[in-house]
């Protein structure tokens, strides 16, 4: 349980370090009764984002082999070196987004689908490959505590400048690296690595 609890922790922090910084945006522009918005639309895009990762990975299932499973680790290697090479812009949809549509729980649902969508579900779907039911059961739990303290914190640090520099200039580096690191994690875990050698 402690592993799934780890995982799940590790998983939702490498694809949400830089949505850190959509979350800060998005509290700096609205008003804060409307804080609880943000928190809702939140947890029904990442509901979306884990549902889709479950149904692929119910269908990804039905390859036999563990290692050609684990090969499914690549994904979040080239996602980040990706990140690292070329990186990405998540402030332009936010702002975008919150223009474009006026129910705060909806635009914040469909932000995080837009910018989290291809990373979550390229981290997600190997890792609940990886896992039994009950482990996806503990990594899930956890994905929605971290998404409640990550909604915490980019409120809090909506108001200091500094960090959301700090997160701004340095959340790409830290968020590849995590990505390179689960990717390899589950090629080696599943034995493809050890398959090819």
């Amino acid at each position: 349980m402690l592993k799934s609890i780890l995982t799940g922790v590790t998983a939702y922090i490498s694809t949400s370090i830089d949505y850190l910084i959509v979350l800060m945006v998005i509290f700096g522009t609205i008003g804060n009764n409307r804080k609880w918005s943000v928190y809702l639309g939140d947890i029904f895009g990442t509901s979306i984002l884990v549902g889709i990762s479950l149904i692929l990975t119910f269908f990804v299932g039905f390859v036999p082999q563990k290692w050609l499973l684990g090969m499914l680790g690549i994904i979040p290697i080239l996602m980040g070196l990706k990140l690292l090479i070329i990186g990405e812009s998540d402030d332009d949809e936010v702002e975008k987004g919150m223009k474009r549509h006026t129910n705060v729980v909806l635009s914040v649902a469909l932000i995080t689908v837009a910018t989290c969508g291809a990373d979550n579900i390229g981290i997600y779907v190997p890792i609940f490959v990886q896992s039994n039911w009950s482990q996806i059961i503990v990594i899930i739990i956890t994905f929605f505590f971290m998404l409640s303290l990550f909604c915490y914190i980019g409120y809090l640090l909506g108001r200091v400048p500094k960090v959301a520099g700090i997160l701004e200039r340095f959340g790409k580096y830290i968020t590849s690296v995590v990505y390179i690191l689960i990717g390899m994690g589950i090629l080696i875990e599943s034995g493809s690595i050890s398959h090819f050698i």
